[in-house]
């Protein structure tokens, strides 16, 4: 519906302190770059061997509202895009290591297994894959770990005082984009179909549009 119709889903508050973390870690990160050396959780991690990639379009492809990572789906018109938190490289064979941030408030402990078997983190795997995939049809080679630098704020501090303590946790993710190609397909499939496709029984947008649909009926 936004795509072929453009009938577009009501916004949101944007999320204003996930953004300056962001923001806060691209200053890092950055700094590392242009200086060419491991970040500081690198170091405390073991993985001497990293360093934030160099690349002029290094911008554009954080960019996700105007750029980002793009690449042509085959011989169509669509132009996948996705706009990534960070690229690292692996100095030792020049691979790139795809990266992303997240922001969270959990008291429940930062361990890859249970981060990653939640139920909420499926849409991040999401776009791990997605970056990984991009980045293939871009020419480069991918690792594939993947690192989830996650943010956790202490919800137990005794207060607040003007600051926020976060504990950075990196949270590898072996990505998977086999995937990737036949759901594109069937992506373009349904755009050049005319039929509005039924919705899914978890879509909140749907759900609020059917109420309000039968109560107007109703005449409510």
């Amino acid at each position: 519906m936004d795509r072929v119709i453009g009938l577009i889903a009501p916004g949101t508050p944007g999320w204003t302190l996930n953004e300056t973390t962001d923001l806060l870690l691209k200053k890092e990160f950055d700094a590392c770059r242009e200086a060419k050396a491991p970040h500081r959780l690198f170091l405390d991690n073991g993985l001497n061997n990293l360093v934030p990639f160099q690349h002029p379009d290094m911008d554009k492809w954080r960019d996700s509202l105007h750029h980002g990572l793009m690449a042509r789906f085959g011989d169509t018109n669509i132009i996948l895009t996705g706009g990534v938190d960070d690229i690292w490289q692996n100095t030792q064979n020049g691979k790139l290591v795809v990266a992303d941030y997240k922001s969270q408030a959990n008291t429940k402990p930062l361990e890859p297994e249970s981060y990653l078997s939640d139920a909420f983190k499926e849409g991040y795997k999401v776009q791990m894959d997605f970056y990984a995939y991009l980045l293939q049809q871009m020419g480069f080679e991918v690792e594939h770990t993947a690192y989830f630098l996650v943010c956790n704020a202490d919800r137990e501090a005794g207060g607040f005082n003007g600051e926020m303590k976060f504990q950075e946790v990196l949270i590898p993710y072996q990505w998977n984009s086999d995937w990737v190609h036949d759901k594109a397909k069937e992506m373009i499939n349904l755009l050049n179909n005319n039929n509005v496709p039924d919705a899914h029984p978890s879509c909140k947008n749907c759900a609020y549009a059917r109420q309000r649909s039968s109560l107007e009926i109703e005449g409510v």
